[in-house]
């Protein structure tokens, strides 16, 4: 029998009596012919390996902002009550939400058109949403709510907090802190409205429009297998924009209104935990690629 190649330096077999002998542990020679570039295909495949886990943990980072930002707050919240929280830290948690909420308006706003350019362009999809368009378009819808926040968040801080230090709701919102301030707030909720119906009510609108001329689309169509794959296409995003829409308009168009903190409280639930755990199952895991690449994942865990 032929003996075995091992490369320069290798620590030599030990001699076995029979061909049946099990070795104590095995070399692996992943390009040991080119020892002369294993410092630079180190360098390089590290490379590769830190763009990959930073890719993914921006991915991570973008879908999960919400659950992030607030539930570890109100996990220690339900632990530790009576536990306080600094302004500097309500004034980063209040940032965030509304960062968050502009974001994903836009998002929303941005699908509902891909939907549309899919459904009622088809033939000219490729040419219209571009690679390039693509990345603009998610670049602007995430940056676009760094001043929208930063702007509410600071005039907000500035005013004086001489109420309760309570905060009735599991973590700070407008609502609740506007409770707590004891100065004339009209002019500040004046322009909370605004930007809200700016934010929430326009992109809602532009949603509105889309779908109603993908529903006149899908109507004239001839199959009822192309009609059902586009109903099923737009389902999911349709879902998630009656239920985020529906609960963060009745949260910010009034932000002082008769509500009881304890309902706020729930509907807040529902944009914060519900949809961010619904991502998931209504984006990536519908997703034909997603499903095909789980089935060789588990076709492999059970059959190794």
């Amino acid at each position: 029998m032929p003996t075995a190649w091992a490369p320069p330096g290798a620590p030599e077999a030990p001699p076995c009596a029979n061909q049946s002998c099990v070795p104590s542990e095995l070399v692996l020679l992943g390009f040991a012919h080119v020892p002369a570039l294993r410092p630079l295909l180190a360098t390089l495949f590290l490379a590769m390996f830190l763009l990959t886990l930073l890719g993914n943990a921006l991915i991570v980072l973008l879908t999960m902002c919400f659950s992030l930002d607030i539930v570890p707050q109100l996990l220690l919240t339900l632990l530790r009550p009576g536990r306080g929280v600094s302004p500097a830290g309500c004034a980063l948690q209040l940032l965030l939400v509304l960062s968050c909420v502009t974001s994903e308006c836009f998002l929303l706003t941005t699908m509902a058109w891909d939907r549309y350019v899919a459904i009622c362009r088809p033939l000219r999809y490729g040419a219209i949403v571009s690679p390039r368009l693509c990345h603009l378009l998610a670049a602007t819808c995430w940056l676009a709510g760094v001043p929208v926040s930063l702007v509410f968040t600071i005039w907000l801080f500035r005013f004086p907090f001489c109420g309760p230090r309570g905060i009735r709701h599991f973590f700070c919102d407008i609502a609740p802190l506007l409770s707590l301030v004891c100065a004339d707030t009209r002019v500040f909720e004046a322009n909370v409205l605004a930007a809200t119906v700016l934010v929430i009510m326009v992109p809602f609108c532009l949603i509105a429009a889309s779908y109603t001329k993908i529903l006149a689309t899908v109507l004239r169509m001839p199959s009822a297998r192309g009609r059902h794959k586009a109903l099923s296409t737009c389902a999911s995003h349709f879902v998630v924009v009656l239920l985020f829409y529906g609960t963060t308009g009745v949260i910010h168009l009034r932000p002082k209104a008769s509500y009881s903190p304890e309902s706020k409280q729930v509907v807040s639930l529902s944009y914060t935990l519900v949809t961010p755990m619904l991502n998931p199952l209504i984006y990536s895991l519908r997703n034909k690629e997603v499903r095909a690449a789980l089935g060789r994942a588990r076709g492999r865990a059970f059959n190794p």
